[in-house]
């Protein structure tokens, strides 16, 4: 199976670097090469070559979590956390809080449901923050006081 895959690989390779030669130039206007035809395949192969070991780590993962019940206890847990900090993100957000008719005039489609999931997001990364600095400086000041 291996064998396979490193077969599989090197085809990409190659293919990519066939179709890396065989991108426009830089004297190409740029409306007219992002419709290139080999734009477009270089992409692909990219797509490809992104999911090989995405779809790797995620069965390897999954692998991992069914055999031992004490490590799928702790994902549904933090998975578990981060689900009661998004609900409590999406709570606070208001998506009221931004003038939407500025974002119209400037051709930027935007509406309230947007902006609530866009203030859902910036509060869930102040929350998942505050918890990752506390917990290093939790670590932190536990190694020193145990010294």
């Amino acid at each position: 199976m291996q064998k396979i895959i490193k077969i599989f690989l090197i085809i990409l390779g190659v293919v990519g670097i066939i179709l890396w030669l065989l991108l426009p130039g830089r004297d190409v206007p740029a409306d007219i090469a992002i419709n290139n035809s080999n734009v477009n395949l270089m992409f692909v192969v990219s797509y490809i070559l992104l999911a090989i070991p995405v779809l790797a780590l995620v069965l390897y993962t999954i692998k991992n979590l069914i055999s031992s019940p004490a490590k799928l206890k702790r994902a549904l847990i933090a998975i578990a956390g981060l689900v009661v900090v998004l609900i409590i993100s999406y709570a606070l957000s208001s998506g009221t809080n931004v003038d939407l008719q500025t974002y119209a005039n400037r051709g930027i489609d935007v509406d309230e449901s947007s902006s609530k999931w866009i203030g859902t997001g910036l509060y869930s990364f102040y929350v998942l923050t505050i918890i990752a600095v506390g917990a290093m400086l939790f670590g932190g000041i536990k190694k020193i006081l145990s010294k």
